[in-house]
């Protein structure tokens, strides 16, 4: 092609044609020197080939750029200027390889390296999903994570193709020419920037609209438009609430006060409840202690049952002051949650919004006649009611019990358990002892029916006295035997007989005959000792 154009400026006569030949190419030939191929060029667009865009760099052969290169069609505008990387100064058919695309990309990645560094927000395009999150055209491509695609949960990453967000730039890698960018840091940023302006703009006790956006144990969530709010389910309602889903449900638009705020930390507290008035204001008035009300139980746990007197406002009958002479080991023993009973008001605690109710003070306190009803040193006839290891309580009537300690069950025997002389469900008679009718207690005794004998059995068994009895009792340090109607006496294991074994139960048994001698008595803790050795 450089001949033909060349012979077409030819002169038959010579001379001035070699000349002019001589010069056109050397000007050709210094113009081409000039190329450098993967430098960046400007060219113009100067027609469309099939999928090929023609562009004219100035020099004796056009370029090509695939059409596939631009973006679209319509943006493809004949005489319009583009920058475009030299790939090859000549391909097989004559042309200069030329790539707009290529070009960009070397162009956009020195923009973002002098213009922007990791922190910077840039605008960008989404152009693809790939795997892990997606590319992000923002001069150069860029890579989205799919984890720095939104603030929470997950997202349909598709739904971000093609369309235009902030993102900032979080990884720039300079030698291997990538970049890493984050929706969500931008997101958060805006979240952040929305919640201190609606901070600055709160005020404590005004009222705002929210949504219920999250339940928990403890209370709600409410989005006040950007910023979240704590409602405790404490500041729910003046009554009681098991949850906050009795109150509430995610979705719901509600209105709340503003009870307090931290700026700092971007917590604000709400509360439902204040915006009607405390019932609890005048509860003293209108539940005055002493009066009889009528209320529903509504929880009954170990200690109590909760009375609710009307809404907003419960009191507590304590398990204590459910009966004055039953013995009540848990209230639903006495009550159920939903029925309505009367009770006296015993005390308010206002502040503590508590009220303490009575159900026994609606009785008399049979109490109140014990001690003439059951004077000390009286007899009394009763059934034992319950036995436990420190003695036996018998009832004396329909609500009154007594008891016998078990020191007071015999004179002379010790006693390791009262069901060695005692059966629940035996009428016995017994003494009035004492009287406590403060702390509700009447102690009667069950030997004090019967002359203390002790007196007489020292007298009978003096000292180095021989007896026989039987053995009533294997204990690791002794044995005892009883050698008279009740009375016992403790042969040590070092006055044995013999040498004892390890275990005192492979020698002896209960109900086995043994002779001793009276070796020591204490009169004062009325114990006696016997000796197997003194009587041999």
């Amino acid at each position: 092609m450089l001949e033909n154009d060349i012979k077409e400026t030819e002169n038959p006569e010579g001379g001035d044609q070699e000349q002019q030949k001589s010069s056109f190419e050397e000007a050709y030939y210094a113009s081409i020197k000039e190329l450098k191929e993967g430098e960046i060029i400007k060219g113009k667009i100067i027609g469309i080939s099939g999928k090929d865009v023609i562009i004219d760099i100035g020099y004796k052969s056009e370029g090509l750029i695939a059409v596939d290169e631009f973006d679209g069609p319509d943006n493809i505008k004949i005489g319009e200027e583009v920058e475009v990387l030299l790939e090859s100064r000549e391909d097989e058919n004559g042309m200069v390889v030329l790539s707009k695309k290529k070009a960009q990309k070397i162009i956009g990645w020195e923009r973002i390296i002098n213009n922007y560094n990791e922190g910077d927000v840039i605008k960008g395009k989404a152009t693809r999903k790939v795997k892990g999150g997606l590319m992000v055209d923002i001069g150069v491509e860029a890579f989205l994570p799919a984890s720095q695609s939104t603030l929470k949960g997950p997202i349909d990453l598709n739904s971000l193709v093609r369309k235009e967000f902030d993102y900032k730039i979080i990884k720039i890698n300079k030698p291997r020419r990538n970049i890493v960018v984050s929706r969500k840091e931008v997101l958060s940023q805006e979240q952040d920037q929305q919640k201190q302006e609606l901070l600055a703009e709160l005020k404590v006790g005004e009222t705002r609209k929210g949504t219920v956006k999250n339940i928990t144990d403890f209370g709600a969530f409410i989005n006040l438009g950007g910023l979240d709010g704590l409602l405790h389910i404490t500041d729910m309602s003046w009554g009681r609430i098991s949850h906050p889903s009795e109150v509430l449900a995610v979705g719901d638009e509600i209105e709340v006060m503003i009870l307090d705020f931290d700026r700092n930390n971007m917590k604000v507290s709400l509360g439902l409840k204040q915006q009607t008035p405390n019932p609890w204001e005048d509860v003293g008035s209108k539940y005055p202690v002493g009066s009889k009300l009528k209320g529903k139980v509504v929880n009954i746990v170990p200690y109590g049952a909760f009375i609710e007197l009307e809404k907003g406002i419960e009191g507590l009958i304590h398990i204590s002051e459910i009966s004055w002479t039953k013995r009540i080991s848990h209230p639903s023993e006495v009550l159920a949650i939903g029925d309505t009973v009367e009770a006296v008001v015993l005390s308010i605690d206002k502040d503590n919004q508590k009220i303490s109710l009575g159900l026994k003070q609606l009785e008399q306190n049979p109490w109140l006649e014990a001690p003439v009803k059951y004077p000390v040193g009286s007899k009394i006839k009763g059934k034992i009611k319950n036995l436990t290891d420190y003695g036996a309580f018998v009832e004396l009537d329909e609500n009154i019990d007594g008891l016998i300690h078990i020191s007071d069950i015999s004179w002379t025997r010790k006693l390791s358990h009262p069901s060695e002389v005692l059966k629940k469900g035996q009428k016995i008679e017994a003494m009035v002892l004492s009287v406590d009718q403060e702390n509700m207690k009447i102690a009667i005794g069950f030997k004090q029916m019967t002359e203390d004998p002790w007196s007489k059995y020292i007298e009978k068994y003096p000292v180095n006295t021989p007896v026989s009895g039987t053995i009533t009792k294997i204990a690791n340090f002794g044995i005892f035997v009883e050698f008279d109607k009740d009375l016992e006496g403790l042969i040590h294991i070092s006055e044995l007989s013999e040498e004892p074994a390890s275990n005192l139960e492979e020698k002896y048994k209960v109900g086995d005959k043994i002779k001793a001698k009276i070796a020591k008595i204490d009169n004062e803790t009325r114990k006696i000792g016997l000796s197997m050795k003194e009587a041999e």
